[in-house]
């Protein structure tokens, strides 16, 4: 018993000996780690500031953050080394080594998203304040993170999309350039007058200061319909989303006046039912061949509408 004591109280004693002993590494250790989070602290503010100043906000932040853990995880290896004498810089290298493989499989979602995030704001696709449209997402850009793209939607609501989705999946930039072209269908009457129409649809587009004359607006004959000729009506407005709704509305009235003032017909959707065994003798030649009527020199006979005929059976033809 007296044995197990003493050998326990030898081991207290060495550490109360080895703390002793490095104690002044400690002290050392310690005033270095204040030392680099102070470098840490002035590399973050440098880098934040650089790139601030250059009009790229994002990326500032992000790089920002990143210079500063590196430092920080440069003190703590230094800082390793210092109160461990005997640990060799090259031999934590090399622990960091194994272990970031592990590392890396287990945070690959979040190291992909920072990479994706990190090339995002290098090339610039779009920035800040453009409308984009991904996948089913439509909105103005907020911000980009290191883990997601933010953005907000024209009803208000904000989409968190991560940024290995943006970077793998196609994006369309709504704002990428200084004017965004809109389209229209308007159908016309058949006996119309197709190239008046166009012109006066043009003249219409033309008054509204919305509409850019530079290119001008156009109308193209595009489709004969069931029951109408359809013009396709196109023009060049501000690339915002704002900017596009409010001037299709002023497109669609401005052309609806114009063309009412003009006597050209915007024909509703016809649709015709022939009932030729339900036509009056005075509708003409029966024999002859009509749509939906083929010739024949023995046609049904005509009959009035509310013609109804009843058959009757008599007693004993149904045995």
């Amino acid at each position: 018993m007296e044995t197990d004591t003493s050998i326990t109280l030898d081991r207290i004693e060495g550490f109360i000996q080895g703390f002793w002993w490095i104690l002044p590494n400690l002290g050392i250790a310690l005033v270095v780690f204040l030392i680099f989070l102070g470098l840490a602290w002035g590399a973050r503010a440098g880098v934040s500031r650089f790139f601030n100043h250059r009009g790229r906000p994002d990326l500032a932040a992000l790089l920002a953050g990143f210079a500063r853990w590196s430092v920080i995880g440069l003190g703590l290896l230094v800082v390793a080394t210092i109160v461990f004498p005997s640990v060799k810089p090259a031999d934590i290298l090399a622990t960091l080594g194994v272990g970031s493989i592990a590392i890396g499989f287990a945070f690959k979602d979040i190291l992909q998203n920072w990479l994706a995030g990190l090339l995002l704001l290098v090339r610039r696709p779009f920035r800040q304040g453009d409308q984009i449209v991904v996948g089913r997402h439509e909105g103005t850009v907020e911000s980009i993170e290191a883990r997601a793209t933010l953005i907000r939607t024209y009803d208000g609501k904000r989409v968190i999309i991560p940024n290995s989705s943006v970077y793998t999946e196609s994006v369309t930039v709504n704002t990428a350039f200084g004017q965004r072209r809109s389209e229209y269908d308007v159908g016309i009457g058949n006996s119309d007058d197709i190239a008046q129409a166009c012109e006066v649809i043009c003249t219409a587009l033309t008054s509204l200061p919305s509409v850019s004359d530079s290119p001008a607006p156009e109308a193209i004959p595009w489709e004969l319909a069931a029951s109408s000729v359809n013009i396709r009506v196109r023009w060049w407005t501000e690339p915002q989303q704002a900017d596009v709704v409010h001037a299709r509305g002023r497109v669609i009235e401005s052309v609806k006046r114009a063309l009412g003032e003009a006597g050209i017909d915007l024909p509703f959707l016809t649709t015709m039912v022939l009932l030729h065994d339900q036509t009056e003798e005075a509708d003409g030649d029966r024999t002859r061949q009509r749509e939906g009527w083929p010739a024949g020199d023995s046609p049904p006979a005509p009959r009035h509408l509310n013609e109804v005929t009843v058959e009757h059976v008599g007693e004993g033809e149904g045995e």
